[in-house]
């Protein structure tokens, strides 16, 4: 419990000054982290083998855990005291000002909150003092002294009634933050463990509960341009920064227009806590049911087993979400030799299909920019195939470069369809997905500093190359150059439909890829009237269906040495290296389908 003494005599300045001591903590923390993971581990990885090699990688990767673990931690007990403190003050001055008015009129604030007051000459055979308390009898007012003539009684009851209710707010905010403050403890050793990063995102939550009132989720931009929130965290000081990020990981980590160094901190943690809370969760579903076995092994359907079966579906599904993680994680722990620049988790959610968003190179300083973002089948458990294509391409693009800097970045932003019939051959997945890639592009050029900052080229494999279309058609996308590999249509019939003009747009199909068939079976091509042409034979004419490896569509169609629907970013292929010769903006050297 609280007094007024206690509140009046706080020096909340020493709350912050410690909780300035463990923001340092915290950022020291997070600097170790990446040099563990930077300069460390990769050194390590690229030069040294065997077992003793080994097990200092294993230490090493220890160690980096335990560093995020106390860059999160002691960020919570900062952003725990800066807003106790922040929310102290208000009663404290409220206190204080009461206490000021007492002495300013003679009174006596007394040590249980009333307050002593001399009795006014007006009021006949009173006493000399009277006593004022907080509150009122029904249905008279507090603090009002109603009834009555004497003016010292109702001063006197309006400053006890002032004084009581700065003391019910700091206690009221004492208990909240309390609580939360003693939560954040930790055992000893030197292993941080799944549960206890399990446990960090549980002290966040009590932390958003128990701070909601000093640093709002509220007040984070929600549903605005990527510029709104830009300028909103650019308004921020440094240690808000820090408290939001600390506070609210995933929502800052997934804030278009943020600098991508702070989206990737923050959502290396939302991954580090998915990660543990779906380790745990496996962990605890070793062992099916004591029950019937597997119902679908032979037994008929009158005996299916219920539990068995949603054992076998959870389990699956926790699987699943965890080989997606660590694919991200082999991304993270790529050695040297790979020649491959840090990776930014721009973004990250394990639920449904996932989300995931990886940029090889900080595209926020790049001087060309590619953003892939792929098709029909893509989800979380298989993302590790689409993180090595733009590996791949970043490896190429980088060559051809001459010096300037490249940014590959694997989109997963959407719900991509997940079945060829009936999923793939349905526009609504496109229409749902486009306005989030548009979001993220304008974000990304935001972060980049504006339209001139960077080369960017979106590369759409498959149905991606659909949602890229959309994207297109549903306003400015902020873009220079269009590629589409396996194309099923971009829902336009011309490539001078797409916003960066015909001449920026680029196709590629291998003679053996049915996807472009495919798609204009399901209508996902768009129509004009023209005379259709293989290599300059007519074969078709009137208002008719073209998808972009069509010549009606006019789109640069390049050479594919490649076969198939998904080798387009095969090693040492021509038709990787012309991907990456439009992502470097080397147009003339692209080699053309003629």
């Amino acid at each position: 419990m609280t007094t007024w003494q206690q509140l009046r005599d706080v020096k909340l300045s020493e709350y912050e000054d410690a909780a300035d001591g463990w923001g340092k903590v915290s950022s020291s923390a997070n600097a170790a982290k990446d040099r563990v993971d930077n300069e460390m581990l990769g050194r390590i990885r690229e030069t040294q083998k065997g077992e003793a090699a080994a097990a200092a990688v294993r230490d090493l990767e220890q160690l980096s855990r335990n560093y995020q673990y106390i860059h999160a931690e002691c960020g919570l007990i900062r952003t725990a005291l800066n807003g106790l403190a922040a929310e102290l003050a208000p009663p404290q001055r409220k206190l204080k000002r009461a206490l000021e008015e007492a002495g300013d009129l003679k009174f006596t604030v007394n040590p249980d909150g009333s307050v002593s007051y001399p009795v006014s000459a007006v009021v006949p055979l009173a006493p000399g003092t009277g006593r004022a308390t907080p509150g009122a009898p029904v249905p008279l007012l507090p603090g009002a002294a109603e009834g009555g003539i004497d003016r010292n009684k109702g001063r006197a009851e309006d400053i006890a009634e002032r004084i009581a209710d700065a003391v019910r707010s700091a206690n009221e905010i004492d208990g909240r933050y309390a609580g939360v403050l003693r939560r954040l403890k930790t055992t000893g050793g030197l292993k941080v463990t799944e549960a206890m990063f399990a446990d960090a995102a549980a002290d966040t939550e009590a932390l958003q509960r128990a701070a909601g009132k000093y640093a709002d989720d509220a007040d984070i931009p929600q549903g605005k341009s990527s510029a709104d929130n830009a300028a909103w965290w650019k308004g921020l000081t440094q240690e808000q920064r820090d408290e939001y990020a600390t506070l609210y990981p995933a929502v800052i980590g997934a804030l278009d227009g943020l600098p991508s160094a702070v989206r990737d901190d923050s959502n290396r943690m939302v991954l580090a806590e998915a990660h543990a809370r779906v380790q745990l969760e496996i962990d605890r579903l070793t062992e099916p049911p004591k029950t019937l076995p597997n119902p679908n092994g032979g037994y008929p359907a009158a005996i299916r087993n219920p539990a068995w079966d949603t054992w076998d579906s959870t389990l699956k599904r926790l699987t699943a979400q965890r080989k997606g993680m660590e694919a991200i994680q082999n991304r993270f722990d790529a050695p040297p030799s790979s020649r491959l620049p840090p990776a930014y988790l721009l973004g990250f959610d394990e639920k449904g299909t996932g989300r995931v968003i990886i940029a090889n190179g900080n595209p926020d300083t790049a001087d060309h920019t590619a953003v892939y973002v792929p098709g029909t089948k893509t989800k979380l458990e298989t993302i590790g195939g689409d993180l090595n294509r733009m590996t791949e391409l970043w490896s190429d693009a980088n060559s051809e470069a001459a010096g300037e800097s490249v940014s590959t970045i694997t989109w997963l932003g959407y719900d991509a369809p997940q079945s060829i019939i009936p999923e793939a051959m349905e526009k609504q997945w496109a229409y749902d997905g486009s306005p989030k890639l548009n979001a993220f592009m304008d974000g990304l050029q935001t972060a980049q500093g504006g339209p001139e900052s960077s080369h960017t080229t979106v590369i759409g494999h498959s149905y991606g190359s659909t949602v890229v279309g959309d994207a297109s058609n549903k306003g400015h996308l902020a873009a220079d150059d269009i590629v589409v590999v396996g194309s099923p249509g971009m829902m336009v019939g011309d490539a001078g439909d797409l916003d960066v003009g015909k001449d920026h747009v680029w196709s590629e199909a291998a003679w053996d890829d049915l996807v472009p068939a495919g798609g204009k079976a399901a209508g996902l091509g768009g129509y004009k009237w023209t005379v259709a042409e293989f290599h300059g034979i007519p074969y078709n004419a009137g208002y008719i269906q073209t998808v972009p490896s069509d010549e009606a569509f006019g789109a640069h169609r390049m050479d594919v040495d490649t076969r198939g629907h998904s080798d387009y970013w095969d090693r040492g292929s021509q038709s990787l290296k012309n991907q990456a010769l439009v992502v470097v903006g080397r147009y003339d050297d692209v080699k053309k389908d003629d």
